[in-house]
């Protein structure tokens, strides 16, 4: 345990050792790192709240000082200590590496402990190892998925659970969930273009320039049609919108444009972990076989200026020179059979109190599939806004994440 003090901040590190595979196969280990965040002056013994991060592949995120760090983070400290975990993988946790000495078929086996259920597991050593008995869940986004995982697998170790955009589907087949996102995806672009009309022609003009080959991304690949609809990802954000104009509006024969293309891309410049088990997340004792490439609508082949958005396909690792040695790996985890994530007879019976904010207009985890889990679990209090889109807790914190504290506490 090592102790740092920033402004504002005391600042407590924790690492522990936990096995590649909890259930026991093989002897490997991993170390998981967590950053223990507090007042000056907090006591031990003060509830303690863990924290779960977007993903899969993310990290922690980093407190700067009190004035600078995350408004959620602030507002939580009026309540909590709060626990930043580093998921295995990232971070300062161990990191994935290239896997090169690994064949495809290992590296496959090695990066299926890196989904929810592992996550959760370490978790709970984590909170053994700190002495906590129970503390309370924040999920954003992924973070949610793992935080209805802890429900199906650990209620007892849980005294409140707070997820924000992140109420995953429960035993939906995969190629339903990606079915819906697409048409999600498909309103929220028309829903753009209707607001900045001249932005579909300048979206036309840059898939022309990118099938010519004229437009080089910062790893020295050239922008392909297909990657540079991907910018439809930032859709889903409030703010993304005005993102995606103000990127069209400029000249895409400008040295710099590739720069500004790649800053909105979904999964360039992501944890490899983003990219290699991200379908998998949704795989509830099933198998994914590629589903957003399967199930994509033939409308993407008629209209070339129609975005997508948080939608994998292979090519996003043939594209990707640092990807492109997971190709394989990636094509047997999207063979594999999946266990699954969550039980539905677990969540029904739980007592833990429990409160979403659920994004009307969310493209990445829908509100009908949300509202559908949420009427599964008796204690699950869901609050549907439109008010804000997936990064809510980012954009208006103290706001969103006042609310779910009041809802789970009876207050609101």
């Amino acid at each position: 345990m090592h102790i740092e003090t920033i402004p504002g901040l005391t600042l407590i590190e924790h690492e522990i050792e936990v096995p590649l595979d909890h259930l026991g196969g093989g002897s490997e280990t991993l170390t998981v790192f967590a950053r223990e965040v507090r007042r000056p002056g907090d006591r031990d013994d003060r509830d303690a709240l863990l924290f779960l991060q977007g993903g899969p592949g993310g990290e922690g995120p980093r407190p700067i000082d009190l004035p600078m760090a995350p408004g959620w983070l602030d507002r939580a400290l009026q309540d909590y200590r709060v626990i930043l975990l580093d998921q295995r993988g990232t971070g300062r946790s161990t990191p994935l590496t290239a896997l090169s000495d690994k064949t495809p078929q290992e590296q496959a086996d090695y990066l299926a402990h890196f989904r929810a259920d592992s996550i959760v597991e370490d978790a709970e050593l984590l909170r053994d190892h700190l002495g906590i008995a129970r503390w309370s869940l924040l999920g954003q986004s992924f973070g949610g998925f793992c935080s209805l995982r802890y429900l199906s697998t650990h209620p007892e170790s849980l005294r409140e659970v707070m997820f924000t955009g992140g109420v995953p589907p429960v035993g939906l087949p995969v190629d339903e969930i990606y079915a819906a996102t697409f048409a999600r995806t498909i309103e929220l672009t028309e829903r753009h273009y209707a607001r900045f009309p001249g932005d579909r022609d300048r979206m036309r003009a840059l898939v022309e320039r990118c099938d010519a080959g004229e437009i080089r991304l910062p790893h020295g690949g050239l922008l392909s049609s297909r990657q540079a609809r991907s910018i439809g990802n930032r859709l889903g954000m409030t703010g993304g919108s005005e993102q995606v104009h103000y990127l069209l509006e400029r000249d895409p024969a400008g040295l710099g444009f590739g720069n500004e293309v790649a800053s909105l891309l979904p999964f360039s410049g992501h944890s490899p972990l983003y990219v290699l088990v991200h379908e998998a997340c949704y795989a509830d004792a099933q198998t994914t076989r590629w589903a957003s490439a399967r199930v994509q609508p033939a409308a993407y082949e008629e209209d070339p200026t129609l975005f997508t958005a948080e939608h994998l396909f292979p090519w996003h690792l043939s594209e990707d020179p640092i990807l492109a040695p997971f190709a394989e790996a990636a094509d047997l985890l999207a063979e594999r059979e999946w266990p699954s994530l969550y039980d539905p007879s677990v969540l029904a019976s739980v007592d833990v109190p429990c409160a979403a904010a659920v994004y009307y207009d969310d493209p990445y985890v829908l509100r009908e599939h949300s509202l559908a889990t949420a009427d599964l679990v008796p204690t699950l209090r869901p609050w549907v806004t439109n008010a804000h889109l997936h990064n809510g807790v980012q954009v208006a914190p103290e706001e969103v994440f006042d609310r779910l504290v009041g809802m789970v506490r009876g207050r609101v």
